[in-house]
């Protein structure tokens, strides 16, 4: 230890920060930290936590000052050395949060919220775009689950889908997007659009409690990210199209732009986008948020230590979508991502109906049907069942609170 001692002191501080830039984990930047005294100064002095977020996702540059809340620096300062200090280290513990948000694993549900505006709508609300929150493509009454756009008569004509995200930190790896196919008209054609293009971003002016039908409303966007155009499949399946890095979208609007049509309505002769579903792949960060400066995209990163409450939706929305994100445990390794399909990942009663009996929690109703000793639960086992064993889907989703 005394020799480690000796060559951290003997190597010149610049050329130990530009080594500590080089590491790409978190973890390897905090177990550093812990070492020594000194050690953890080199870290926290040279931001190197900061550094790594603004690799990770160079959105991040746009903040200039961290605060934090329900903490007074100033309290207990003696010098202006040890206000500095304390700023550095405040910066350091955000920073180090960020960078494991970052990194981390999307959680199982989509990040939509719910949809602020539309560009068209061509028959409400049966074809409205709060069908898009949906996994289904075939609702409970047999009609079909879709949007649909107005029928143009030029192929140029791109639509947009405005959605609000559950936080206004919200770090996000990819969307998936379903076209519709419309199996109700001859030939079945799938109204997909060319090419699909995502922007990120924050709304100057107020969206709360705004009608996103009125043709009207004018929202001023500021987008910080727009990703390539991706080439959209005409064909009835989720597509994903995974973004080139993590993004972290600053104000917790995205902006889904499809561009070109492909398909022309049969009746009519008109070029039509119809979208059954989207799924914003990503994380919400619960725990911080931000507030813009005077300067133009400058911000402060906020962090609380205690949890937001999440965007709120209208009651005529997909209800299920709506919740609060309490715990690491609600993740899902990227390997096993790519295996599952949106319509795994929204837990309700559509769900239920297709369980097998195997899996359903045994009661008193079911009991009269079962055979004998391997499926009757005796009483002395019954007394120690907690009441969330006994309710179906309830300990699948104790990681949220719906609203």
């Amino acid at each position: 230890m005394e020799e480690t001692r000796r060559l951290l002191e003997r190597l010149v501080d610049d050329g130990l920060i530009n080594i500590l830039h080089f590491l790409d984990e978190p973890g390897d930047l905090v177990r550093f930290a812990a070492a020594s005294k000194t050690c953890q100064k080199r870290v926290v002095e040279g931001r190197c936590v900061k550094d790594l977020c603004i690799r990770i996702s160079p959105e991040v540059s746009m903040f200039s000052s961290v605060e934090e809340h329900k903490i007074n620096i100033n309290e207990g300062v003696s010098s202006h050395k040890d206000l500095k200090w304390e700023n550095l280290e405040r910066e350091h513990k955000v920073y180090t949060m960020l960078a494991r948000e970052l990194m981390g694993s999307p959680a199982r549900r989509s990040c939509i919220c719910k949809p602020i505006q539309v560009s068209s709508t061509d028959n409400y609300p049966d074809e409205s775009v709060i069908n898009t929150l949906d996994p289904r493509h075939i609702k409970d009454n047999g009609m079909p689950c879709y949007w649909s756009s107005k029928g143009e008569s030029n192929v140029e004509v791109p639509e947009t889908l405005t959605y609000a995200l559950h936080t206004k930190l919200c770090v996000v790896h990819e969307v998936k997007i379903r076209p519709f196919k419309a199996y109700f008209q001859r030939g079945y054609p799938i109204y997909s659009s060319n090419a699909v293009r995502f922007r990120f971003g924050y709304c100057r002016s107020n969206i709360e409690d705004v009608d996103m039908f009125k043709s009207n409303n004018k929202f001023d966007y500021v987008w910080m990210y727009v990703s390539p155009e991706y080439t959209m499949q005409q064909a009835d399946i989720l597509q994903s199209f995974k973004l080139p890095r993590p993004v972290l979208c600053i104000g917790g609007i995205l902006q889904v732009e499809l561009l070109g049509r492909v398909q022309t309505q049969e009746t009519d002769k008109l070029y039509y986008i119809c979208v059954c579903h989207v799924h914003v792949v990503g994380r919400p960060l619960t725990f911080l948020d931000f507030e813009a400066l005077v300067q133009p995209e400058q911000f402060t990163l906020k962090h609380s230590e205690t949890q937001k409450c999440l965007c709120i939706a209208s009651e005529d929305t997909f209800a299920e979508e709506y919740y609060f994100f309490d715990s690491e445990d609600d993740v899902i390794d990227d390997e096993e991502d790519d295996h599952l399909d949106p319509e795994d990942h929204v837990i309700g009663a559509e769900e239920d109906d297709h369980l097998d009996p195997e899996d359903h929690v045994i009661g008193p109703d079911e009991d009269d049907h079962l055979d004998s000793e391997d499926d009757v639960i005796g009483a002395e086992e019954d007394d120690h069942l907690d009441s969330e064993d006994d309710v179906i889907g309830a300990e699948e989703d104790d990681h949220y609170v719906l609203f």
